[in-house]
């Protein structure tokens, strides 16, 4: 049986093409451990649900624990805002103040004096009891979270199967999953 030579030079080439693929798309993201600075954001967020109603300042301790747990610096704030109800009452328009600092992988465009913090990629997980403060009817908080703030992040590896049943909450499921570039352990402002 003869064969061909031909296919040995066609398979190098796109085994070739396709580890560069490979590294230029690992170019894109920061290494395990990668220098990263501090990016403050400041967010209104309104919440609209239909299923769970939050006082304001309730509202605003969910948030801060959801901040944390997503990797934003010790230091966030989360406060409660201009609400219609008073303190510790429901209200259906429920508004909560952010402000909060994320790291970022460091750039070219950082401002040269900005501090450097060691960075890397954690896990985080949003489930029923994930963080401990989670229940199926913080659903929607999550969703309109995911959406809203957790672009502010760095992030990658989303994967959000969080399914809210509009007023109810059988069925409803908390399943958002993700990494977050985060300070190394021992960093300044690493999340505890």
């Amino acid at each position: 049986m003869k064969r061909s030579g031909k296919w040995v030079p066609a398979a190098l080439v796109s085994l070739a093409c396709a580890l560069l693929a490979a590294n230029a798309a690992l170019a894109d993201e920061p290494a395990a451990h990668a220098a990263g600075v501090w990016q403050k954001h400041d967010y209104s967020f309104a919440f609209m649900g239909f299923t769970s109603t939050y006082s304001c300042d309730g509202l605003a301790d969910k948030l801060k624990t959801l901040l944390i747990a997503a990797g934003a610096r010790a230091d966030a704030k989360s406060r409660a805002g201009a609400c219609a109800s008073g303190f510790g009452r429901p209200d259906k328009l429920a508004r909560a103040d952010l402000s909060f600092y994320t790291l970022a992988p460091d750039s070219p465009n950082a401002p040269a004096d900005a501090k450097r913090v060691e960075g890397t990629w954690r896990p985080v997980n949003f489930s029923v009891r994930s963080p401990r403060e989670l229940a199926v009817g913080d659903c929607e908080v999550v969703e309109q979270f995911a959406t809203a703030v957790l672009p502010m992040f760095t992030v990658r590896n989303i994967e959000n199967h969080t399914t809210c049943v509009p007023h109810q909450e059988s069925g409803s499921e908390i399943n958002l999953k993700f990494d977050s570039f985060t300070p190394t352990p021992g960093a300044p402002g690493h999340p505890k």
